[in-house]
């Protein structure tokens, strides 16, 4: 699926991985690099070690404007303790922030963690991400690995996003304007095609300049088939992330490149939210958890740092490798809100990079997150670039769906049950309970699926309170089709208790349920047993295990998605519309401009901690 690389002036050059298809000549007018003066007749030789500044970021989503309410800003831990919430993100301050972090450093790199793209806002989502692949080419993204939305659209869309062309269905949006694709390879080392066995992607590049050369090689979590819906991973095999980056650091090894970066799709959770917290910290409880931390302890010693993502957090860590030394490991929150500036000190004579100085010192990191505040000056180009799309959108995006009275919290709610999932499962019961619709007694939203908060500040001209289509679609912008199955009773208790318990042990997700379901989870206790079964009712009455119980959910969870195994299991299905048909139909219907929605109560699940 890969195919060369279009030409393009640049201030780096990428060499391609041997035997897959080139990354061409992006060659450039390179500034001299760090060099110290000879001994006699004026001649310079380069220092023995070169800073190679890396830059990098995770899981972007397509937030090309400042993602609104608590989902746009970062947590800040002030001198007295004390936190801060700081406004963040928008790819007109983290483009200004990339270009000013850039100046005096002659090599610099700037890398990303994966998903780019997909659960994207309607700016970007609508146009099946083309602007968001325009805005990373504006910002000289150089290398990127797959994340898991990467696939939303399937291998075949993704292809596209790398090699460019036209939409296969809508076409070209711009008259008289091909869309170009990525200029900057996406890396799918672990994504290989079921029937060839090769990558669908390139698995690795290397960043050349003036004899230093670095090597990245990209991987996603490989459990991305559980996580995306079945016919965006069709015809494809995720392999595992420890042996493939093995793999390939070996063969990069063999071709004389020493230092290597690894670009992982899978993260962890720091014990703090704080951007700025010292994940090193010795004290019982501090440091990082989660999948992360067992990949980075089986990397080998040849890879020198792991950029990370998809869990949304903000860490900068060592993690040792299998040799016991310290190995940085970072990752940038989500949405643009930070980025990540670390130094790589190149060997010239072992080609390698110097590992001994992991930390530097508190004045003087080696590495650490910074903010991509609202304050600066906004990039005028993307500026430019997202006026010339919203015109586009604008018919669309500005239609208003409802009212609400205050913010209605969801991405940015860190409760298990959030205002925004029980306003979604009301709408979803409400569309598919009618006896026609399917019978629906019950409905569930998986959390993951609910991307943005609803904000009462207008975001335009439309007025505070108004939700528009853009602000509806930002919140579900998958358009996953409803289903109505048959569970059991004891599916039902089943599928409530997968939310703490095998694959979602270590970090749970909680469904957002419907009214009328009522449950206790005891976060005391472990796996499925913080599911109090005796507290479940439904409409006061207690679940029976034998009788048979009509339950809506999207097609995603309907075919087992993120773990429940027992949600998959349902038989007897009616395909309704789509979750956000349902969701604008019961904005209408629940509320005008003088009595507008008031976000719901959390009384569903009593948590005990």
């Amino acid at each position: 699926m890969s195919s060369p690389q279009k030409n393009r002036a640049s201030r780096r050059v990428l060499a391609a991985a041997a035997g897959l298809a080139t990354a061409g000549a992006l060659v450039a007018a390179m500034p001299a690099g760090a060099q110290a003066h000879g001994k006699g007749h004026g001649h310079h030789t380069p220092a023995r070690t070169v800073d190679v500044q890396l830059l990098s970021f995770n899981d972007l989503h397509g937030n090309l404007e400042p993602p609104a309410g608590s989902a746009g800003t970062v947590t800040e831990k002030q001198a007295d303790g004390t936190t801060k919430a700081i406004p963040a993100g928008g790819v007109e301050y983290l483009a200004s922030s990339l270009r000013a972090a850039r100046k005096g450093h002659p090599y610099s790199i700037t890398a990303a963690g994966g998903d780019m793209v997909g659960a994207s806002p309607l700016l970007s989502g609508l146009f099946h991400d083309e602007p968001t692949i325009e805005a990373l080419n504006k910002i000289d993204l150089d290398v990127t690995t797959v994340g898991n939305h990467e696939f939303d659209e399937g291998a075949t869309e993704l292809a596209r996003l790398q090699n460019g062309g036209c939409h296969p269905v809508e076409g070209c949006y711009e008259q008289g304007k091909t869309f170009e694709g990525a200029d900057f390879p996406y890396l799918a080392a672990n994504v290989t095609d079921e029937k060839t066995g090769k990558p669908i992607l390139k698995p690795y590049t290397v960043w050349k300049k003036n004899g230093v050369k670095i090597g990245f090689i990209g991987v996603t979590l490989e459990g991305t088939p559980n996580i995306v819906t079945a016919n965006g991973v069709k015809g494809l095999k995720f392999h595992d992330e420890i042996e493939t980056v093995n793999k390939y650091a070996k063969e990069l090894d063999r071709q004389g490149v020493k230092s290597i970066v690894a670009l992982i799709h899978e993260g962890g959770a720091p014990a703090s939210s704080s951007y700025n917290y010292d994940c090193d910290s010795p004290g019982a409880g501090d440091g990082i958890s989660g999948p992360i931390t067992d990949i980075a302890k089986g990397i080998s010693p040849k890879v020198d740092a792991l950029v990370t993502g998809h869990t949304h957090q903000a860490y900068v860590c060592t993690i040792p490798d299998p040799a016991g030394n310290p190995r940085m490991v970072t990752s940038a929150a989500s949405f643009g809100k930070l980025y990540t500036d670390t130094t790589l000190t190149y060997d010239r004579r072992t080609k390698d990079i110097v590992r001994t100085a992991v930390k530097g010192s508190a004045a003087n990191p080696v590495s650490a997150n910074h903010i991509v505040t609202r304050d600066q000056a906004k990039a005028t180009d993307m500026t430019d670039l997202i006026a010339r799309w919203n015109t586009l959108a604008a018919p669309i995006a500005s239609r208003p769906q409802g009212f609400i009275s205050a913010d209605i919290n969801g991405r940015g709610s860190t409760a298990p049950e959030k205002p925004l999932g029980n306003l979604i499962a009301d709408a979803q019961l409400e569309g598919m309970a009618p006896a026609d619709k399917g019978g629906a007694v019950v409905a569930f939203m998986n959390p993951g699926g609910i991307r943005a908060d609803l904000v009462y500040k207008a975001t335009g001209s439309e007025g505070d309170g108004v939700v528009t289509y853009g602000e509806s679609f930002t919140v579900q912008p998958f358009t996953n089709m409803m289903n109505v199955v048959d569970l059991t009773g004891a599916q039902l208790v089943s599928a409530l208790q997968q939310q703490v318990s095998g694959s979602n042990e270590a970090s749970p997700k909680i469904l957002q349920i419907s009214r009328g379901l009522t449950y206790t989870l005891d976060l005391t206790k472990t796996g499925a047993a913080r599911v109090v079964t005796d507290t479940i009712r439904l409409n006061g009455e207690a679940i029976d295990p034998a009788k048979s119980y009509r339950v809506a959910m999207n097609e995603f969870l309907a075919g087992g998605g993120d773990g429940f195994a027992a949600l998959g299991a349902g038989t007897n299905k009616l395909v309704g519309p789509s979750d956000l048909d349902l969701f604008n139909a019961y904005l209408a219907a629940h509320s005008t401009a003088s009595a507008p929605l008031a976000p719901p109560a959390t009384d569903r699940i009593t948590v005990v901690q």
